[in-house]
């Protein structure tokens, strides 16, 4: 009886505890809620709004391109080209027109090497186009660039002054090369570089401006090109109305195609055939 008694109250008193304890803890917890969902809020409200502040000022600034300011030295590209590459941005915002898809018109006009498109404040937009300089003309109608890129493969309009390269096709890169290499090379012993041709088979042939030809073949090009600036140089400087051409296509010499009366010299040549 006593036992039981005391289990009674044990149990009484731990119901009582447990429920104590269940109070608190509520009672506890609800305020932390409320001040999370608040703070939460808060943020959230805040969040929207400086999005919607940056919505509506985006949108007040986006305003209609007012003015296309074109800048750079025109030789070879027409304001009409321009106008006709500007022309379908008109319409674009301020903020939202597509630089980059502007500037991608403007550089497939032919003879503009790059353009640069960038905005200028309120409602602007300032173009500065590049032109591409002629260095030397493909073939007969092809235009190659200071850097030996072909940037126009047909045009009627040629400058007579520039040097002509000529290859099979794909080899424009392979031709020029050669002529930046070698036309500082001549110039410093007053020769100056008019024609570089690259065959089918292969063979290099160089036509200085006096008309000389330099032929250097298919093989050791470079170490025959020394050749030539060193030993065979001097004599076409002196005689050089006198000479047709230089063949540089033997192991260790060249020889010397005279003009009428043909008369022809080997120099310095053991093996007067050329190799290749």
């Amino acid at each position: 009886m006593f036992a039981s008694r005391k289990r009674n109250r044990r149990k009484a008193a731990s119901g009582e505890e447990a429920g104590w304890l269940s109070k608190l803890s509520l009672s506890g917890l609800q305020p932390l809620f409320t001040e999370s969902a608040r703070h939460v809020l808060g943020m959230s409200g805040a969040i929207i709004a400086g999005v919607l502040i940056l919505w509506g000022l985006a949108t007040a600034l986006d305003r209609p391109i007012a003015a296309v300011d074109v800048g750079g030295q025109f030789q070879r590209v027409a304001p009409i080209q321009v106008e006709e590459a500007v022309t379908p941005f008109r319409g674009a915002g301020f903020l939202s027109v597509d630089l980059d898809r502007l500037q991608a018109s403007l550089e497939k006009i032919p003879w503009v090497d790059r353009a640069r498109v960038e905005r200028r404040w309120p409602s602007a937009v300032r173009i500065t186009i590049t032109e591409h300089v002629a260095a030397a003309r493909w073939g007969e109608d092809g235009l190659m660039n200071t850097r030996g890129e072909l940037f126009l493969r047909h045009t009627r309009h040629i400058p007579p002054e520039l040097p002509q390269l000529i290859g099979p096709e794909g080899t424009e890169e392979q031709v020029a090369k050669l002529y930046l290499e070698s036309y500082p090379r001549l110039l410093a012993v007053g020769m100056r570089l008019a024609k570089v041709e690259l065959d089918p088979r292969g063979a290099w042939r160089l036509t200085l401006a006096n008309g000389v030809q330099v032929r250097l073949g298919r093989q050791d090009v470079e170490q025959r090109l020394e050749r030539f600036l060193r030993i065979a140089s001097p004599l076409v400087a002196t005689r050089s109305g006198e000479v047709e051409y230089v063949d540089l296509r033997y192991s260790n010499g060249f020889s010397v195609g005279w003009n009428p009366p043909a008369t022809r010299m080997a120099h310095d040549a053991q093996d007067l055939t050329p190799d290749a």
